[in-house]
């Protein structure tokens, strides 16, 4: 089942087109990875797929539905590269307010609450404020938000830059156990290791991608020992 689609999807500001006729399918039950440097157009095309952002050309749809769309933004679960949170609040409070923002009931709420904090380890420190909280911590609460409304699809940007190896994995083993759940998940990052965790993937650069397939069949098609291999050699490197 498809469960998101993009169709010759192209963006620009003013005279600068960042995304170039842009054609992916993410399957339910899947890691999708974007793959590529900063400043490929990954960010873009993910506040797109989100439905954050409507100026651009072609078509998204997200669980059938062309984007963007309220109802299907109530089943996406988004963590944005930046951590979008309330330093002087509480780890539970930021909770709170995100989790009011969907129709859960109270009951429902609170056990949300209490399965997102245990899943990124952050209940001991629910009470105190995020501005004490650590970058890794911080990025765990992100996650933590997202999930809160259990949506079906989850995207994240760059969900573990800045945080230590111990935490990057604890992370990825999270997603793999809600892919196993049945969730979808598109992620993007620019280091090749994490692309190896991706059940299929797309290789951006400059706004195109320049190739896209399971971190296997690349690796067999590019005739590389490494995704890295595959990415200068779908590229090309520039002199």
């Amino acid at each position: 089942m498809r469960t998101i689609v993009a169709k010759n999807v192209s963006k620009s500001f003013g005279k600068k087109e960042v995304l170039t006729t842009i054609d992916l399918t993410v399957n339910k039950g899947e890691i999708y990875g974007l793959i590529g440097p900063s400043g490929s157009g990954k960010t873009t095309l993910v506040k797109i797929l989100v439905g954050m952002d409507s100026d651009f050309s072609g078509e998204v749809t997200v669980l059938n539905q062309p984007m963007p769309n309220m109802s299907a933004l109530s089943h996406i679960g988004y963590m944005a590269q930046s951590d979008a949170l309330y330093p002087e609040l509480t780890g539970e409070e930021n909770l709170q307010f995100f989790a009011s923002l969907y129709e859960l009931k109270k009951t429902e709420r609170k056990e949300r609450i209490m399965y997102a904090a245990e899943l990124v380890q952050l209940t001991p420190h629910l009470s105190k404020k995020v501005m004490a909280y650590s970058g890794g911590m911080k990025r765990r609460l992100s996650l933590a938000i997202a999930l809160i409304h259990n949506p079906e699809i989850l995207v994240l940007d760059e969900p573990t830059v800045g945080i230590d190896p111990e935490l990057r994995l604890s992370i990825w083993g999270e997603l793999t156990r809600l892919k196993q759940a049945g969730k979808t998940i598109v992620v993007t990052t620019h280091v090749m290791d994490e692309a190896e965790k991706c059940d299929r993937l797309a290789m951006v650069r400059e706004g195109k991608i320049i190739t896209s397939g399971s971190p296997a069949e690349l690796k067999k098609q590019y005739e590389a020992v490494d995704l890295e291999n595959v990415f200068v050699k779908a590229g090309g490197k520039r002199g």
